[in-house]
């Protein structure tokens, strides 16, 4: 059974491999994404960053996800980071796919472990109100 991330990944690959979606068209954002599969916002993330990793997808800062230009799958396969960034091309797949991940997860825990650390907080005050 895939997971949530794998299911949406899969999928994204598919309406891409179809031609549903061409190299350069934006792909859905996180909320639609989140909304149409009932994801988390860490496992739409997991799954932009696996479609990053296998060469099918790109991030522009500021701009979105869009898909890739066929070549850059291969590119990923290669484990190369290639790419123009003063061109407005950034680099793709490989290691710099990795590390976006991996940063991406990271910023998902350090948000979560924010939120525990808060209601932790908040259970201990209530505690020192009740004595």
């Amino acid at each position: 059974m895939l997971l949530t991330f794998e299911v949406i990944a899969e999928a994204l690959r598919g309406r891409i491999r179809s031609g549903e979606l061409k190299p350069g068209d934006a792909l859905p954002t996180q909320a639609v994404l989140m909304a149409g599969y009932g994801a988390s916002s860490l496992s739409v993330q997991k799954a932009m960053a696996l479609l990053k990793q296998d060469g099918y997808a790109i991030s522009r800062p500021g701009k979105g996800a869009f898909v890739a230009h066929p070549d850059a799958r291969l590119d990923a396969d290669a484990d190369t980071d290639t790419g123009d960034p003063e061109a407005g091309n950034p680099p793709v797949g490989g290691t710099a796919a990795r590390v976006e991940a991996l940063e991406l997860a990271l910023a998902e825990a350090l948000k979560q472990l924010t939120a525990l650390r808060g209601r932790v907080e908040a259970l201990e005050l209530s505690g020192k109100h009740r004595d």
